[in-house]
């Protein structure tokens, strides 16, 4: 993980940018960056435990490449204002990262730009906040050109406001007499200009890539097959869970943000049923709102699915505030009342069957299952097809016997739930796919309640 140090002179628009990109890249050729970590605990309290965030935050530098060598925390009424922690507890940071040769101050918050340019003079050392790390992470995950924008995209957003860091040492220059600043002023203005238009450009090109959704979307709903969107904290399973029912081949490891780019495959339910799934980006606590915004085009596929599978790593310690802090982000994406099943995973992992049991009394139709041996998949595959069921018509029909191609029609595209063969036509109870109704009207003999 290397955060290089911008130039003190002769920064253009160009340079800006190739910094920024390797403000979230890692250069093999130089040694891991040591990394000091630093988080606030308000004495109010709050949701989220300050350890639990810290050892989150201690992962998150590892997956960008770093080597944690220290961590501290201050306990306060609220930040402060112009350096985010206490001057005094700023000045005994900086005493440890010199005993400790740190290259980088990662804050468990987003800073101000007033904050990270104070504390770099303070500690005398890079300072990042936990939206830098996440943006790096993420830059280092992104493969297709729409994840690349996004992350372009959210990147240029949070450089912008922090551009006046950068060009300090022009903006000090005086203008001549008449002159409403100086160089420094001129030379600040074209860069945050140009990195407008670029943002602008990159807006427009994610529109196209929302469009072009849309066009996928009304294409999908030609077919009338539902969408379920695989939704869940990073490193909950969810790409492990659509590689094992569909065949997949989506990068699945056991690190934070394997994956962003949206993948979707067909699953054919035991009941004949198609169903689109879709997995998508991992969410995480305190997870910037510029990264959510960025990434609309991608969460449509959950703002537009029927059915969302909330993937929950059981064994994980902090099961229940990852389940929160997705929560979360789904009601500010707007997809808060989607219709969700609770997918209790990584079973294998759990040594005591209470704690399975825990779950399922606390999320009465949710499904457990292991994403990695398969185990539960049957329950998970059946619950998905009940709950998917509304969208089908339930009929009854009489087919000939000489109709044997209508016979095998029927079982190739709909749920058979009982069959008579006795008599001058086979009948047949079946759910029947909307688009599929009209192949079938002329054996339709009435629709039938459901149970």
């Amino acid at each position: 993980m290397q955060f290089p140090s911008f130039p003190a002179a002769g920064l253009c628009y160009g340079a800006a940018r190739h910094d920024l990109k390797a403000l979230v890249s890692t250069e093999k050729t130089r040694r891991t960056e040591r990394v000091f970590l630093v988080g606030l605990e308000l004495k109010s309290g709050g949701d989220v435990d300050i350890r639990e965030s810290m050892d989150e935050l201690a992962e998150l530098a590892a997956t960008a490449g770093g080597k944690v060598v220290g961590a501290g925390t201050q306990k306060v009424e609220s930040p402060h204002a112009a350096t985010y922690i206490g001057k005094g507890k700023a000045d005994e940071f900086t005493k440890l990262c010199q005993r400790d040769k740190v290259d980088t101050v990662i804050f468990d918050d987003e800073l101000s730009p007033a904050q990270t340019r104070n504390l770099e003079k303070i500690l005398a050392v890079k300072i990042l906040d936990r939206t830098a790390l996440i943006l790096d992470i993420f830059s280092q995950r992104a493969r297709t050109r729409e994840g690349k924008l996004q992350i372009e995209l959210a990147q240029l957003q949070h450089l912008l406001p922090r551009l006046t860091r950068f060009w300090g040492h022009l903006s000090r220059q005086s203008g001549g007499i008449g002159m409403r600043g100086g160089e420094g002023e001129s030379q600040l203005e074209a860069d945050r200009r140009k990195i407008s238009e670029r943002i602008d450009k990159i807006t427009r090109d994610l529109d196209a890539v929302r469009r072009q959704r849309e066009t996928q979307r009304a294409g999908r709903q030609r077919n009338q097959w539902p969408l379920a969107s695989i939704v869940g904290y990073t490193n909950a399973g969810k790409s492990t869970l659509l590689n094992h029912l569909t065949g997949a081949e989506v990068l699945a490891k056991d690190i934070l943000f394997a994956t962003l780019d949206p993948t979707t495959r067909r699953l054919k339910l035991p009941t004949n049923q198609n169903v689109l799934l879709t997995d998508t980006v991992g969410f995480i606590r305190k997870l910037p709102h510029r990264l959510v915004e960025a990434f609309k085009a991608t969460l449509e596929e959950v703002v537009e699915a029927d059915l969302l599978l909330h993937v929950v790593d059981i064994a994980h310690p902090q099961a229940e505030e990852q389940i929160l802090s997705v929560n979360t982000v789904l009601d500010e994406i707007h997809a808060g009342e989607k219709p969700v099943l609770m997918v209790l995973n990584k079973i294998d992992r759990v040594t005591e069957r209470e704690v399975v049991q825990h779950w399922l009394a606390r999320f009465p139709k949710a499904v457990a299952v292991s994403a990695k041996t398969g185990e539960g998949f049957p329950e998970l595959l059946a619950e998905l097809g009940t709950q998917l069921r509304p969208i089908r018509q339930f009929v009854e029909l009489a087919v000939p016997h000489d109709h044997g191609a209508v016979m095998a029609r029927l079982h190739a595209v709909a749920q058979v739930v009982e069959s008579d063969y006795a008599g001058p036509a086979a009948r047949f109870k079946a759910r029947i796919p909307p688009h599929h109704v009209a192949e079938f009207a002329a054996f339709v003999t009435r629709e039938v309640q459901a149970a």
